[in-house]
C-alpha cells in the first residue's frame, strides 16, 4: 500500500509495536532530538512515547496556542536535560506585546535543552516551515494491523470475555482500536450491551443487525435468531445466513490468555501541566 500523500516522501513505515518500541527508546535516551509519530487513532502512539518517557516530560495535550506552549516550555525548560545527554542548546524567544510574562517574571529569550517528540493521527506540509520542520526530524507512520493491536492490549487489558469477543471479530475491523478494549468494559461495568458497542465499530447495515442476533446469549438456538431477524423486517432467512457466513473467520486468531485480571492503576500523570499554567497565569494566548 503506498504512503499517503499527505506524508513526505521520507517517512518510515511501521507496522508492529517491535519496530516502534527502537525509535521512541532512542529519544528517551536522547540520541533523537525530535521524533515525529503519526498514525489512526487508537492504535497506542502515546502510550507507547508515555511509557518510554515516563514522568520526566512536559505532555501538552488537545490544542495550545504558541503563547500557551511558550509557557510550558519554559516552566520546564530543563525538564529533559538528564536525558539528553550532550543534546544542542535552543533558544526560544516571543516578541510581541504579552503582559503575562512580564508580570510572572517569565523573559521573552530563553534557552532550553529539551527535545521535542509530535504524535498525531495525522500530517499535513502546509508551507516551507513544516516542510523544514519534516526535514529536521525523524518522521514516523505507525499503521498496525488489527491482529497486532490486539497482541498489545492483551500486555494490559484485563476482561479475558471481552477480550475474546473482539477476537472472534478482529477480522471484520478494517482499523482497530485500543480503546474499544476500555469502552467495551465500561459498558458491561454499567450493565449495558457490550457486545454491540464492540460490534457497532466494525459493522453495519443488515451485517450488524445478524452479528448482534448472533452474540446476543438470550437466544438458545439459531432458529430462534433466524425467526427474530426475519419478524425485525432486516431480510429474509437466506439473507440471515447469506451474511452469517460472511461473519465468519477464515482463520481464528491465536487464543491469548490475559495476565492481568483487573484494571491497572490510573496511568495518568497527577501533575497536568497545563492546568497548572493556568491556573498561575490566567488564560494562555488567544485562542
Amino acid at each position: 500500500m503506498a504512503k499517503p500523500p499527505n506524508l513526505p516522501s521520507h517517512a518510515v513505515r511501521l507496522a508492529s509495536f517491535a519496530e516502534l518500541e527502537p525509535y521512541v527508546r532512542a529519544f528517551g535516551a536522547g540520541h533523537l532530538n525530535l521524533l515525529m509519530i503519526f498514525g489512526p487513532p487508537g492504535v497506542g502512539k502515546s502510550r507507547s512515547v508515555r511509557q518510554a518517557l515516563g514522568s520526566q516530560v512536559c505532555w501538552i495535550g488537545g490544542q495550545a496556542t504558541p503563547f500557551g506552549i511558550y509557557l510550558q516550555a519554559y516552566e520546564h525548560r530543563h525538564m529533559l536535560k538528564a536525558l539528553g545527554q550532550t543534546e544542542q542548546t535552543k533558544t526560544l524567544s516571543w516578541q510581541t506585546a504579552a503582559p503575562t510574562l512580564k508580570t510572572c517574571g517569565i523573559p521573552r529569550q530563553f534557552t532550553t535543552t529539551s527535545r521535542i517528540a509530535l504524535v498525531g493521527n495525522d500530517w499535513k506540509t502546509l508551507n516551507a516551515d513544516v516542510a523544514a520542520l519534516e526535514d529536521r526530524g525523524h518522521l514516523l507512520l505507525f499503521e498496525p494491523t488489527p491482529l497486532e493491536v490486539h497482541r498489545q492490549a492483551a500486555r494490559w487489558f484485563w476482561d479475558q470475555e471481552i477480550f475474546d469477543f473482539i477476537a472472534d471479530h478482529l477480522h471484520l475491523t478494517a482499523q482497530h482500536s485500543l480503546r474499544t478494549y476500555c469502552h467495551a468494559w465500561e459498558l458491561k461495568r454499567a450493565d449495558l450491551d457490550w457486545r454491540q458497542g464492540v460490534l457497532c465499530r466494525c459493522l453495519t447495515g443488515v451485517a450488524l443487525a445478524v452479528a448482534k442476533l448472533k452474540a446476543n446469549p438470550a437466544f438458545g438456538s439459531e432458529d430462534e435468531r433466524v425467526r427474530t431477524f426475519v419478524q425485525s423486517g432486516a431480510g429474509c432467512r437466506a439473507s440471515y445466513f447469506r451474511h452469517a457466513q460472511k461473519l465468519r473467520p477464515a482463520v481464528r486468531p491465536p487464543k491469548i490468555l490475559l495476565t492481568q485480571s483487573s484494571p491497572p492503576v490510573d496511568e495518568v500523570s497527577p501533575n497536568n501541566h497545563l492546568e497548572q499554567l493556568r491556573r498561575r497565569f490566567g488564560r494562555l494566548g488567544n485562542g
